[in-house]
């Protein structure tokens, strides 16, 4: 059966009222107060952040100097392409390349990645993996055996971010050792790879003298570290992009002048 159609009538237009002053004024005090955060939050940005599609993470920029570095875990790279990575005025300026770990592990990209480094013109240094279940002067001999050093090179590196159970004081013991026969041996001063929780519990006062390279991801600057020790690097993140490299590789920043970065390695 057929309905019958009701004529519908048209709907009415709700009136709106003007926004009362009252309201105007919240709507201004919340435009002001976001504009607000922003220039506090621009002004506290010291270190410059900005994110760089190029190396797929945000970068400090007040700095100019940037590198990352890199082991077996990164597989074979391309390192024609990884030189030529570049993004405006930021480019990869060095590398530091795992060379051993323990008492007898090579890293086994290590000595195509240091030759590598070298054929393209890269500033290369080479890192030592500390394993504290280990007795350091066989630690020393495996990187000595391995690393030969060359004029221009960066500091060797000790990284220390496992304990393995073992007592403070033995790590301590053991990585002075390491430390101070690879200075004799290279004619340097190594530099000391750790996080921050590493550099609380076993480096603050007992290697002040020494320079170090601090990782810390979640941090926008490490001022507050850097006041009574010699930190030269800064790893500010595990998850970038370099051309030639599958998948993420760690990026660093040299927290020094120009003048300081090219007497690195005389």
């Amino acid at each position: 059966m057929a309905k019958k159609k009701i004529k519908s009538s048209p709907k009415k237009i709700p009136y709106l009222k003007p926004l009362p002053p009252k309201g105007w004024a919240i709507i201004a005090g919340v435009v002001l107060l976001i504009a607000g955060i922003i220039w506090w939050r621009d002004s506290k940005d010291e270190n410059q952040w900005e994110f760089v599609s190029k190396f797929g993470i945000r970068l400090p920029m007040r700095y100019t100097i940037h590198g990352i570095d890199v082991s077996h875990h990164n597989a074979k790279i391309n390192w024609d392409k990884l030189r030529n990575t570049r993004s405006g005025e930021v480019k990869i300026d060095f590398v530091y390349i795992k060379a051993t770990e323990g008492a007898t592990h090579l890293d086994k990209q290590y000595k195509r990645n240091w030759n590598e480094a070298k054929r393209v013109g890269m500033k290369r240094g080479a890192y030592h993996f500390y394993n504290p279940r280990v007795m350091s002067d066989r630690q020393v001999q495996n990187f000595i055996g391995q690393v030969r050093m060359e004029a221009g090179d960066m500091p060797p590196v000790l990284d220390l971010e496992t304990h393995a159970g073992r007592p403070d004081d033995i790590i301590i013991k053991g990585v002075r050792n390491w430390l101070t026969q690879i200075e004799k041996h290279y004619g340097v001063r190594p530099i000391i790879y750790v996080n921050e929780y590493f550099y609380k519990k076993y480096i603050a006062g007992n290697f002040d003298d020494y320079p170090l390279w601090l990782a810390g991801y979640s941090r926008d600057d490490i001022s507050d570290l850097a006041l009574d020790s010699q930190v030269l690097f800064w790893q500010h993140s595990e998850k970038g992009w370099a051309d030639g490299i599958r998948g993420f590789v760690d990026y660093n920043v040299f927290l020094h002048e120009g003048d300081d970065w090219a007497a690195l390695g005389e």
